[in-house]
């Protein structure tokens, strides 16, 4: 009954700036964390960033630290991911993830799950 669908992917060339969005329909999670992961082909979906419902909260891999921003519109039940200065490093497609349990880092630890959204960055 919960959908989460990913939106805003591309084709960009190295430094530019993308911003992905993610709708959450029926319920919201305010209690718990919701999730950004990429997974590029033949590596393992890796953490990206994560934030609470509420936005009190937020957490990012080191990879993106300083040039990706999670945010989120309650009234919209949106999150977004603020993509600046991106790499070629940054392609992937790039997923989100609903109502963890436990860790923000595992994609294990998170209930629901979006269809993914491509994004390739050109040198």
């Amino acid at each position: 009954q919960i959908q989460l669908i990913e939106s805003g992917g591309g084709l960009v060339q190295a430094g530019d700036s993308l911003r992905l969005s993610c709708a959450a329909s029926g319920r919201t999670f305010s209690n718990f964390f919701m999730g950004w992961f990429r997974q590029a082909p033949g590596k393992e979906r890796e953490f990206v960033a994560a934030i609470t419902w509420s936005g009190s909260s937020s957490h990012y891999a080191d990879s993106v630290k300083g040039r990706f921003t999670v945010s989120r519109d309650n009234a919209k039940n949106t999150v977004y991911l603020q993509m600046n200065t991106l790499k070629p490093e940054d392609t992937a497609t790039y997923y989100c993830a609903g109502d963890a349990r436990g860790s923000v880092y595992y994609p294990g630890s998170y209930n629901y799950w979006g269809q993914g959204t491509q994004v390739t960055v050109s040198s």
